[in-house]
């Protein structure tokens, strides 16, 4: 059902961003981001903008790697929902760019053992830094890093006999393909 609301979401502000373009000279463009597909989950991203500021809307499922998981838990899974704004250096969507926004975090956990799994959530502040190449036409790769601050939600989730304390300050890193309408 979540996932019906933000597709029509998406379309609805394809819609009047398309609508809007001729006479606000507005900008609008999809994304992909390639570290949700390699860990096994998915990405959708669609951004609006003008002049040298985008708003964008993000869904995403991410496995995270059992190597950056606290000793004694797997399978920490994350959907992902944000909503956030960037600053371009350039007003044609090239080059530098710094990003914050709001994300929220529903995840899932278990035990080493997985026996037993627990889900809770977070409300995160995201700021993130990177730099979109123009690479063909419209079509460009984004270099980024990112830093996601838990400000709100779960601070911890029982498993089983044992206690995941979610933390604080969840760095991240990828690589974007995008392209401009």
């Amino acid at each position: 059902m979540l996932r019906t609301f933000l597709i029509i979401l998406c379309l609805t502000i394809l819609n009047i961003a398309n609508a809007q373009s001729s006479t606000k000279k507005l900008s609008i463009g999809i994304e992909q981001d390639l570290l949700p597909y390699a860990t096994g989950g998915y990405f959708g991203g669609i951004w609006v903008g003008k002049d040298h500021i985008r708003g964008r809307a993000i869904v995403a499922h991410v496995h995270k790697p059992n190597f950056i998981i606290k000793n004694g838990f797997s399978n920490n899974n994350v959907t992902a929902y944000a909503l956030l704004a960037d600053y371009f250096l350039k007003d044609n969507w090239d080059g530098w760019w710094a990003g914050a926004g709001i994300v929220c975090w529903k995840s899932s956990i278990q035990t080493s053992q997985q026996q037993s799994t627990a889900d809770f959530k977070n409300i995160l502040l995201n700021g993130s830094l990177g730099y979109n190449w123009k690479f063909y036409k419209n079509f460009s790769l984004s270099p980024w890093a990112g830093m996601h601050l838990r400000v709100a939600g779960d601070k911890e989730a029982k498993v089983a006999d044992t206690t995941f304390n979610p933390p604080r300050l969840n760095p991240e890193a990828s690589l974007k393909v995008g392209v401009i309408f």
